[in-house]
């Protein structure tokens, strides 16, 4: 439709793009989904997934097919979220571009497969990825995923989606220590999750894990939000 008195031509242009902080976990180590670009710029750098979105699609739409296109990642469970925008006028050195960038923290994502622009696509520890330069201002874009995803762990019951449909509190802390990138302690963690009500249940049942009693097993509840909130404090 073309909208009497307006001249598109008298703005000036930018673009808007999606990138995607995707995290899992892989041998209890915390991972995020990196592509090596094989396409100026930054050609030959690591950058998080992402792309330009078509004039003829949705932010949602658009973050679910570069994930697709370039690591042949597709159906992540839960969904991915809307993190935050960015749009400092020289992070991309061909022209204006705006960026939303997505969230997912799930279990049991595949391999990824490299396609599109993308030269390789591989699960990277997150430790080693914040040491590494990424492209454009991916660096901020990855920090800012690992805080809302450790905030996450705090006040909703994420963390059990990682474990079997059986766990024992040990197997939950290991998550939360992942996630977190610490060490916590065993018994203070206990406490805290045990008396988060309607986070776990017992099933009368116990796994032996090495030394000492056995190990009591628990399910996940029906709680959507814990209170009160595990912190990190």
């Amino acid at each position: 439709m073309t909208l009497p008195g307006y001249d598109a031509a008298s703005y000036p242009p930018f673009a808007v793009t999606v990138d995607l902080v995707v995290l899992t976990l892989r041998g209890d180590v915390l991972h995020v989904l990196l592509v090596e670009r094989g396409a100026d710029p930054w050609r030959g750098a690591w950058a998080l997934p992402g792309g330009f979105v078509r004039p003829d699609e949705g932010l949602d739409a658009a973050a679910e097919r570069e994930l697709s296109e370039e690591t042949g990642v597709r159906d992540v469970p839960g969904h991915l979220e809307q993190l935050a925008s960015y749009g400092d006028p020289d992070r991309d050195p061909r022209m204006r571009v705006v960026s939303v960038a997505y969230l997912a923290l799930a279990p049991d994502l595949p391999e990824p497969h490299a396609g599109s622009d993308a030269a390789r696509a591989a699960w990277v520890p997150v430790a080693h990825a914040q040491r590494r330069p990424l492209a454009f201002d991916h660096a901020r874009v990855l920090s800012d995923g690992l805080e809302r995803a450790r905030a996450k762990l705090e006040y909703s019951p994420l963390a059990a989606a990682f474990c079997g449909p059986e766990f024992t509190v040990a197997d939950l802390r290991r998550v939360y220590e992942a996630v977190w990138g610490r060490a916590l302690d065993p018994r203070n963690f206990h406490r805290k999750v045990t008396g988060v009500p309607g986070l776990l249940v017992d099933t009368g049942r116990t796994r032996s894990e090495g030394r000492g009693r056995p190990a009591t097993l628990y399910r996940l509840g029906d709680v959507t939000t814990l209170h009160p909130p595990i912190t990190r404090d």
